[in-house]
């Protein structure tokens, strides 16, 4: 046969034969002419036991929404009850047959995402894996995995704080108590290779870390989102959570260990009041924004939702962005290192903040809200007083952020304090808003 009348041949065999024959992705999960990812398209597999979940099972019940939410808690084995506003639970299959060096259990969690594809939940376009005592913000999550080609191969997730664990580990691999993501066509290959990986990687130390080694293998590496939180920390998150990345709040987690997330209270009631404000505008949740009053030398900086700290004297804002060490390392528990970097905390008067925490949220108006906080009375703990300045509350107002604001370039908005010769009763204004053109943060 001529080579012309071969490549007409072939030309022609090509274009009888359809599209889906020359792709592994399935068609499905095509992001063309579909409607925009919504939480329907994410199914949860956590990890947990029925020991662990008598003390965690508080935690899902924050962010888990009966009928809405889908997937399942994965067990060790069938527990003696179980409430209904809880998760559905699955028991998992016996692994004993797998090969296995610091717990049979890493084994059973790396399977979570195997077992989770084969219960074929329709129209699924993501997993996201995560603990018993990880909490999630779904709408958030939700704005985070949108941004991505849900028909191509995507593995999301975050390494960890402390540069110890990730030297141990890996820094290539979502660690699993923040919660990673794996795309559909990906997580399609990897439950054909899975099984036989895991024995490949059976001196590996945590499911997570097998997962990470099998995706590996496949040929994906990992795409970073600082919005999942592992808290390989110790003490008090305080730090990480006044100056948040610029990135949706995705997950927290270590919740059992480290301080309560509010000073004097307990870590449910502390998450309570941090989820009270997710609700009134998930986008904006500990998102940081600094403004000055030059008059008095004050610098500010809000993390919305949670805290905001006011400073007697300038402080930058390369500065403010860079949180205060009020924590330690998870393995070593020492000052450092960490993947980010930290600001000492100071006993000095002259430069101590003034700490202000999260009362309530309120809607005013039509995607408004204005969120107060008071502040703490005396120093406690690692969390400064600061100077005896007039102030004892902080109203914020803020237009409700769009979700949209995360699939465009990211800036910080700015904000504006009000007079503080107009305060009433104590209380400082705060109105947080667009920066105007040529404006910076520090004018």
């Amino acid at each position: 046969m001529k080579s012309s009348q071969l490549i007409l041949l072939l030309t022609s065999v090509s274009l009888s034969l359809p599209s889906s024959a020359f792709s592994s992705q399935p068609l499905q999960n095509s992001t063309q002419n579909h409607e925009p990812t919504n939480i329907s398209h994410i199914v949860f597999g956590l990890a947990g036991s029925v020991n662990t979940w008598k003390n965690r099972s508080r935690y899902s019940e924050l962010w888990w929404t009966t009928n809405v939410t889908r997937g399942y808690v994965w067990l060790d084995k069938a527990p003696d009850m179980w409430l209904p506003k809880w998760p559905p639970f699955r028991v998992s299959e016996d692994c004993s047959q797998f090969k296995y060096s610091s717990s049979l259990d890493s084994v059973r969690i790396a399977r979570i995402i195997l077992e989770t594809f084969r219960l074929g939940f329709p129209n699924t376009r993501w997993f996201v894996m995560g603990d018993d005592d990880t909490v999630f913000f779904p709408d958030n999550l939700v704005s985070v995995l949108t941004k991505y080609d849900d028909s191509l191969m995507y593995y999301i997730g975050a390494s960890s704080e402390s540069v110890e664990q990730n030297v141990v580990h890996s820094y290539g691999m979502a660690f699993g108590g923040g919660g990673f993501a794996v795309s559909y066509p990906l997580a399609a290959e990897l439950v054909k290779v899975l099984d036989g990986c895991l024995d490949r990687y059976y001196a590996l130390y945590g499911g997570d870390e097998k997962v990470a080694a099998c995706i590996s293998d496949i040929g994906v590496s990992l795409t970073r989102e600082s919005g999942f939180h592992q808290f390989d920390i110790r003490g008090d998150p305080y730090g990480i959570l006044a100056a948040h990345p610029m990135a949706p709040v995705v997950s927290l987690h270590h919740l059992d260990v480290i301080d309560p997330l509010f000073l004097n209270w307990t870590q449910q009631d502390s998450l309570a009041n941090l989820y009270q404000a997710y609700r009134a505008d998930p986008a904006r949740t500990l998102q940081q924004t600094m403004c000055y009053n030059h008059e008095h030398e004050w610098s500010v900086s809000v993390s919305w939702g949670y805290t905001v700290q006011i400073y007697p004297s300038l402080v930058t804002a390369k500065d403010l962005e860079i949180p205060l060490a009020t924590f330690r390392t998870w393995r070593s528990v020492a000052d450092g290192p960490f993947t980010f970097n930290t600001r000492p905390m100071t006993n000095d008067p002259g430069e101590e903040p003034g700490i202000y925490f999260l009362d309530g949220v309120k809607e005013v108006g039509k995607g408004e809200s204005v969120s107060e906080y008071s502040r703490l009375g005396e120093k406690l703990g690692n969390r400064g007083s600061g100077p005896p300045l007039a102030v004892s509350r902080i109203a914020v107002s803020a237009v409700k952020m769009d979700h949209e604001h995360w699939n465009k370039v990211t800036r910080r908005q700015c904000c504006e304090i009000m007079d503080p010769k107009t305060m009433q009763n104590g209380t400082l204004l705060i109105q947080i808003r667009r920066c105007n053109p040529r404006e910076t943060i520090t004018t």
